[in-house]
């Protein structure tokens, strides 16, 4: 039995201190660290399990891969998840919050102090010149993303059917939350099963019975909100919105742009196409999530405390969904009835994406530099080239040639 062992041990990365569990401040420092530096949306999973895996040799692998599959069945950001399933595995909930602040705070100061930046100085000409230019380059964002929707949920024909749906009631004006509940529906009647999540009851024993805390989190959030209600009924309505965007966004963090989109620009017009794009690119260009737009859209209604409030109602319900669904995965996971309607759900965004992308593209004035950018951009998405350089490149053009 010992060779065996050892011949495994010794092919494994070596963590800088196996066994060890981390303390509060090193979870916290360690994902701010990362935090700073995520870049590249999914890839960000990828820099946690070489952090958390094989450098620090917190989890195991096959925890890893089980967190990141609970992560993917959830609606929230995915890396912002993983990084609050890493915490929880090794020191519960506080080791979930702390990984989870720790891993969004970068992006959040970040794009806070660009907001501000962004309110002063939009209307500066070179700044008019590369936004104007920059936003054909949203359109084949928003696009390749629809494209990657597509292929990952469309694999069987008995989902065209459910994207044909969402696209017609999206363009016919229908909110996107009943879009995404009806595909869900029309999923579990189809009998279409996503692909089976990975098997096997692997979850770390270290990971305790959730409820109490969960229940403490959402009813002091849910005493804010009352609060928000009765002093600041603006604030209010932005948490609140921000909340029912996070519980929807299946699929990762793109998903909550459509829910963006129909909230901000089309239902409530507090905020025209145009500037909602330039707060895409800007969430492009911080480490962390997309979602990370919500910063933005709080700061340009309601200054620093609508950013601070759009920020934790963006990014606390699908917190609260990971620690309290960690205990349980292993019994939902095999449940019918969850992947059928998880199935469903995803198959709504690759067509609510479209009609975004169409909708963004009637707020640029094409010419033949936008839609040669905005060709660019898709065709290097395709590639894989990073989104960063995208952009950068982008704005690059847009400052020499003018837009």
């Amino acid at each position: 039995m010992s060779t065996p062992d050892r011949r495994i041990n010794a092919s494994r990365p070596r963590p800088s201190n196996p066994g060890a569990a981390p303390t509060l401040g090193n979870l916290f420092f360690s994902f701010v660290r990362l935090g700073a530096t995520a870049f590249g949306g999914p890839a960000m999973v990828v820099y946690i399990r070489q952090m958390a895996v094989e450098q620090k040799g917190w989890l195991g692998a096959r925890a890893f891969d089980d967190g990141v599959a609970l992560c993917q069945a959830i609606p929230g950001a995915t890396a912002m998840q993983t990084a609050a399933y890493v915490g929880l595995s090794v020191r519960g909930v506080p080791g979930a919050a702390a990984s989870f602040v720790g891993f969004g705070l970068p992006a959040f100061v970040l794009m806070l102090l660009l907001s501000a930046a962004y309110e002063h100085a939009h209307s500066l000409p070179k700044v008019v010149s590369i936004f104007g230019g920059l936003q054909a380059v949203v359109v084949a964002v928003v696009a390749n993303a629809a494209v990657s929707f597509a292929r990952t949920t469309l694999t069987r024909w008995r989902r065209v059917p459910i994207v044909a749906l969402a696209v017609s009631l999206f363009a016919w004006g229908c909110s996107p939350f009943l879009v995404v509940a009806l595909s869900a529906s029309l999923g579990y009647w189809l009998g279409d099963e996503r692909t089976p999540l990975p098997a096997g009851g692997v979850f770390p024993a270290t990971i305790p019975d959730t409820r109490k805390p969960v229940l403490l989190i959402a009813l002091v959030a849910a005493a804010v909100l009352a609060a928000l209600f009765c002093c600041q009924r603006q604030l209010y309505e932005l948490g609140a919105m921000m909340v029912r965007i996070d519980l929807f966004a299946f699929g990762g963090g793109f998903a909550s742009v459509p829910l963006l989109f129909n909230e901000v620009v089309t239902t409530r017009h507090w905020l025209e196409g145009a500037p909602l794009m330039d707060g895409i690119l800007l969430g492009q260009i911080t480490p962390g999530p997309i979602v990370i737009t919500a910063t933005f859209v709080g700061y340009l209604l309601y200054g620093t405390m609508g950013a601070l409030v759009a920020t934790v109602a963006i990014f606390l319900p699908s917190f609260l969904v990971v620690i309290a669904v960690a205990p349980w995965f292993d019994r939902l996971r095999v449940s019918p009835l969850l992947a059928r309607l998880i199935a469903g759900a995803l198959c709504s965004f690759p067509g609510l994406l479209l009609i975004v992308a169409v909708s963004f593209g009637q707020s640029v004035r094409w010419d033949a530099r936008q839609v040669g950018l905005a060709v660019a951009a898709f065709a290097a998405l395709r590639l894989g080239v990073g989104i960063l350089w995208v952009v950068l490149t982008a704005t690059a053009v847009s400052l020499v040639f003018g837009y």
